[in-house]
């Protein structure tokens, strides 16, 4: 599998975990945290929450990292990923913006919430227009079904996909993880996004 595919699978794989699984299937949970231990095929997480969880981690369980881009970087007919808080006016403003790969355009497309503090929803859209304004760059987002405005501002990580395996999961990297539940209060691993070269995943 050649590099360029394991990252767009990695984006695609991601981009399928904010939405919705097919019916019938356990919810996912998003796991937020630190490495605590990594022992065969069971990965420990300390979660931001405060507790450990337990993670078992199939052999075809991908394990992806992010790399900085600029905010300047994104531009119209971009395909991105932003989780954003909404206003007392309603305005949405951006936490956090992954830019996916061309390849992965479309997946999980749409607006839902999300779990990245109160009030926070995920969208998942083409760029139509970026407009420069006095807090950072506002982005013009459109998806089937709606549209919506999210400013983004400058000290926001903006981020792209990057290769990883399982030897960068190593003790206090900071990790993202999409899991569904498994036996006896621990979870399977779905997706890992780990932090490497100093990046770590914002979402």
């Amino acid at each position: 599998m050649s590099h360029r595919t394991k990252i767009v699978i990695g984006a695609i794989a991601l981009a399928l975990s904010a939405g919705a699984f097919a019916q019938g299937t356990p919810k996912p949970s998003r796991i937020r945290g630190s490495i605590v231990s990594v022992t065969g095929d069971t990965l420990v997480v300390h979660r931001n929450s405060g507790d450990d969880v337990k993670i078992a981690l199939k052999e075809t369980t991908p394990v992806s990292a992010v790399k900085n881009i600029k905010l300047s970087d994104i531009k119209p007919g971009s395909f991105v990923g932003t989780a954003a808080t909404t206003g007392v006016d309603g305005k949405l403003t951006a936490k956090e913006v992954v830019v996916f790969p061309e390849s992965a355009r479309g997946t999980g497309e749409g607006h839902y919430a999300w779990d990245l503090g109160d009030n926070s929803t995920m969208t998942n859209a083409n760029v139509d227009t970026v407009v420069q304004s006095t807090n950072g760059r506002d982005l013009k987002l459109s998806y089937k079904g709606g549209t919506n405005n999210v400013t983004v501002p400058e000290n926001v990580p903006v981020v792209t996909f990057a290769s990883a395996t399982r030897a960068d999961l190593l003790k206090g990297k900071k990790v993202f993880v999409v899991a569904t539940p498994g036996e006896g209060g621990a979870f399977v691993g779905q997706r890992v996004v780990v932090e490497k070269d100093g990046v770590a995943p914002p979402m």
